[in-house]
């Protein structure tokens, strides 16, 4: 994998980033990375702008809860930014337990994404495990999600947390097709435990299988959290899927 498929979800860091995001920001391209995908960006856009020229960093995709906040304000951050596309990365579970709930959050989205149209930026949702664990009308409650999404709303399908789920990933992943342009990857034991999370790549996760079979996609390391210094597990991660 090149650098230019490769990212890395600030949540990781995010403890560094709120002491000093310059500082941070400097780490991670002096690790190698080139990209990079913020999360609660609107209220240090002008900092982040300044740290992410300074360093050579590139932020195609961003984190932010369109569906329950200022939607102008995170989109007029964005443009700014340089961000293509903005993922609203939580929905808790409750709304994901029957067809209802997720065809109103399918037009919620839908919405978004034409208010979103007009600024040149896209839309996406990134999965937890529970729309994959919930199942409506046979399929999971992502996958009908998908079914209601309008053609323009991307997934960024976090792989870690759809095995956790139960499913397939290589098999949830071919069904969703191209409405997927990013993953999450992450790894460790597929368990609910954060802290039992590891560096991409010494897990059980099928790391190679799922890189291999998403060639162009936009790969994210993340980690939610981890047992030891974080900034070791992403160098790891980052020499794994450039090794």
């Amino acid at each position: 994998m090149t650098s230019s498929t490769l990212s890395v979800q600030l949540y990781t860091v995010r403890d560094h980033v709120a002491a000093d995001l310059p500082q941070t920001l400097e780490r991670l391209a002096r690790i190698g990375f080139t990209r990079v995908e913020p999360y609660d960006f609107v209220a240090r856009a002008d900092e982040l702008a300044r740290s992410l020229t300074e360093h050579g960093l590139t932020a195609p995709t961003a984190h932010a809860p369109l569906l329950s906040t200022d939607q102008d304000a995170v989109l007029t951050a964005a443009k700014r930014l340089g961000i293509e596309t903005v993922i609203d990365p939580y929905i808790p579970a409750e709304f994901w337990q029957d067809a209802a709930s997720v065809r109103e959050t399918a037009e919620k989205l839908n919405a978004a994404a034409k208010k979103a149209a007009e600024y040149g930026i896209r839309v996406g949702y990134h999965n937890h495990d529970w729309e994959i664990s919930s199942r409506i009308e046979g399929v999971t409650a992502l996958e009908y999600l998908a079914a209601h999404l309008d053609p323009e709303v991307v997934l960024e399908v976090d792989t870690y947390w759809a095995a956790v789920g139960g499913e397939d990933v290589l098999a949830l992943l071919q069904r969703l097709g191209n409405r997927v342009v990013a993953l999450h990857v992450k790894d460790g034991p597929r368990s609910k435990n954060n802290k039992e999370q590891v560096a991409v790549g010494s897990g059980s996760m099928p790391v190679d299988e799922i890189i291999a079979a998403t060639d162009g996609l936009l790969h994210v390391v993340e980690l939610d959290d981890f047992n030891g210094e974080i900034f070791d597990a992403v160098a790891d991660s980052h020499a794994y899927l450039t090794k």
